[in-house]
């Protein structure tokens, strides 16, 4: 196998031997081996490949992807999968969908998308990403949007905003909700607000606010009013139309006339949810041919404390979603979960489709949910093909969360592999 992004799997190729094989590199004598370890189940040893199977420079993710989230996985992934597994016009699937990088990346690649997450933010992040707007007439409506000099916030927000930026933020997200309610929305909104969520909080004057933590999350009020004094700052103006049409320019920079329209055409006919990924019911059964996806991995990331802001903006109770999302103490009972997961995820794939789960080791590398996911995916029906290790070293941000060169993490890429046979 010399590299996947010419490569498409067929139904009669042994995915085992592929992976044993593999490469990056087109001369196979000068890459490295595929590393193989077992592990044992009642139904007998799984392979484990451990290689270098995608690379940040192997292919160049769209700049469309460039939407922070926290937990979010990189776009080589499902790439990876999506080249291996489907042809053109196929189902591919994510059931926590996040910011969406699975199904914008099928799209991107002339698949047809199903998106769920039961975490609203998803969609909002996800779903305008589809249709590109053009940028003079998402210039026009951004100066359209009325801007009341008197409004301030319910919730004090000074510590990360000037009280000119704040209000304008006020304004911006009061006339979406008016939008919204008198369904006046369009896909001009939809763009505006997506982008404008994205650039609540960060770490550089792309962002509305005054320097904070990783542009993935929102610190508390108080945690901000620390930073602000360790580092001396105060918040200065940041003109929000300035930096959403530059952040919408930089999100289209690498975007052709047919990506665009494949994006479209992806988006128009795609199914998006906001559901227990358990109980997905609009889905037919039998539809799905890839699966690419990354669950909550128990009470990791607190994706209620990180969205706060984000759901503030949006009118939405974080409370309320941190108590839907799967934020298991124990493995038991995250697994417990998976199970009612996998066995709706066997229901819509079709025959002879996959499944690529991604999971990562937990408590500092003593837990590997690998090992919890394989007997959960047998049992619901499905053949463990194998478990894929994506050796890699992590960036500087990577090793500032914890992650240490693949000995321990939620960012070391485990995923396993399942396919439909019956």
């Amino acid at each position: 196998m010399k590299g996947f992004i010419d490569y498409t799997l067929t139904d009669s190729i042994n995915i085992r031997s592929l992976l044993e094989n593999f490469s990056l590199d087109k001369d196979l004598l000068n890459s490295e081996p595929t590393k193989i370890e077992y592990f044992n189940t009642d139904k007998g040893e799984i392979p484990r490949y451990i290689n270098e199977f995608w690379t940040s420079g192997q292919r160049k993710a769209s700049s469309i992807h460039e939407v922070s989230y926290r937990a979010c996985f990189k776009p080589q992934i499902p790439a990876f999968f999506i080249n291996l597994f489907t042809e053109k016009g196929d189902f591919v699937y994510d059931p926590f969908s996040g910011r969406g990088t699975t199904i914008i990346e099928a799209g991107l690649s002339e698949r047809n998308i199903i998106s769920n997450d039961i975490n609203p933010l998803s969609k909002i992040l996800s779903f305008p990403r589809f249709f590109i707007p053009d940028i003079k007439k998402l210039e026009k409506r951004l100066k359209e949007i009325p801007l009341n000099k008197n409004l301030k916030s319910e919730i004090d927000l000074s510590m990360f905003y000037h009280a000119d930026t704040e209000r304008e933020l006020i304004s911006l997200k009061n006339y979406l909700k008016e939008r919204e309610i008198s369904q006046a929305e369009d896909e001009l909104d939809r763009w505006i607000r997506m982008v404008a969520t994205n650039r609540l909080t960060g770490h550089s004057k792309g962002f509305f606010s005054v320097y904070t933590l990783p542009p993935n999350q929102a610190v508390s009020q108080e945690s901000q009013i620390r930073i602000n004094k360790k580092l001396n700052q105060k918040p200065e103006y940041r003109s929000t139309s300035d930096i959403i049409l530059k952040k919408s320019k930089n999100l289209m920079k690498t975007l052709d006339k047919e990506q665009i329209k494949s994006l479209k055409k992806a988006g128009a006919n795609g199914l998006f949810l906001c559901k227990d990924a358990g109980e997905t019911e609009e889905i037919k059964s039998e539809t799905v041919q890839l699966t690419v996806t990354s669950p909550p991995f128990l009470n990791i990331v607190h994706y209620s404390a990180d969205n706060w802001l984000r759901c503030w903006f949006n009118s939405i109770d974080d409370k309320e979603i941190g108590k839907k999302i799967t934020m298991k103490r124990t493995v038991e009972e995250w697994s417990y979960v998976m199970e009612k997961v996998f066995m709706e995820l066997y229901r819509i794939t079709r025959k002879n489709g996959w499944v690529a789960f991604e999971v990562g080791e937990v408590r500092k590398g003593k837990i590997n949910l690998d090992e919890y996911i394989v007997p959960v995916g047998i049992k619901s029906g499905f053949k463990c093909e194998a478990i894929l290790i994506n050796a890699q070293n992590f960036t500087k941000t990577s090793n500032i969360w914890g992650v240490k060169n693949n000995n321990y993490g939620t960012n070391s890429n485990r995923i396993i592999i399942f396919q439909k046979i019956l």
